[in-house]
């Protein structure tokens, strides 16, 4: 079994302890990890082997974006796709026991969606084209799981009111189309959905802004684990899990880390 986990740590150096602590717990072999906000050169790389994941390939930026990707298993960087048009560090590749690993981190795109208006929101949609290209591209190329923090929740069950937020970036048409459209044209399995299938309410990130998340539960599910069409067979379902307290842990992320398992 190799254990791949998912989690936006919005300032790595901020939650190193917390993020030892869920590896201490939850022990997956793999943590990809995104918004590290820090520098190759400032990754808390001791924290890391300090409990065992030893293998590390990071792709940093100063105060901003960056993800990283921390291993108990020997890992190989590989190039990452080139989705973003500045330059900035949201993507990392690696490939592990034969198994390619696409780290992502996607836009947010502020809070007007509209493109002609919003560069960000812009930003966010060009990106995912970009991944549908790549994506469509590399189908049939091998194995390979997609992970990471793709701002967008897909489906309507993927947040907590599907008519409230349609008109709210992370869930709009065009967003939501778009992300459906790299998993059909990649041949991608959305592995959250094939373990927990709709109706089922899954989310992975609670706003800040909300003054108590486990009363009101306004959730979505902007972090993802996909699995190519030749993989998603050795996914096992009792593997799949979000590990929804590390929401509650003091100065928390807004967002849980999602692992998925692989017979290999």
């Amino acid at each position: 079994m190799l254990t791949i986990a998912t989690w936006n740590i919005n300032s790595v150096r901020l939650r190193a302890p917390m993020v030892a602590r869920f590896l201490s717990e939850a022990k997956p072999h793999v943590l990809c990890l995104q918004e590290i906000k820090c520098r190759n050169g400032e990754f808390p790389s001791s924290v890391f082997r300090d409990i065992g994941y030893k293998h590390m390939h990071v792709v940093g930026q100063k105060g901003w974006h960056g993800v990283a990707v921390v291993s108990k298993v020997k890992l190989e960087p590989v190039d990452a796709p080139d989705l973003c048009r500045h330059g900035e560090a949201r993507a990392a590749a690696v490939k592990i026991d034969g198994i390619e690993v696409h780290n992502l981190y996607v836009p947010a795109g502020a809070d007007i969606p509209d493109p002609a208006v919003n560069p960000k929101f812009a930003h966010k949609l060009d990106v995912v084209s970009r991944m549908r290209t790549v994506y469509k591209k590399r189908k049939g190329q091998g194995p390979l799981v997609l992970v990471g923090d793709l701002n967008i929740a897909p489906g309507e069950h993927d947040v907590w009111s599907h008519k409230q937020l349609l008109d709210v970036v992370s869930h709009t048409p065009v967003e939501t189309d778009g992300l459906k459209a790299v998993i059909k044209d990649g041949g991608f399995v959305d592995l959250a959905r094939a373990h927990r299938p709709d109706p089922e309410k899954v989310f992975t990130w609670w706003s800040y802004r909300s003054p108590d998340w486990t009363v009101n539960n306004r959730g979505r599910r902007l972090d993802h684990i996909w699995a190519s069409a030749d993989l998603a067979p050795a996914s096992q379902a009792k593997a799949f899990e979000i590990h929804v307290p590390c929401r509650s842990w003091e100065r928390p992320s807004d967002h849980v880390p999602v692992v998925a398992g692989f017979r290999v």
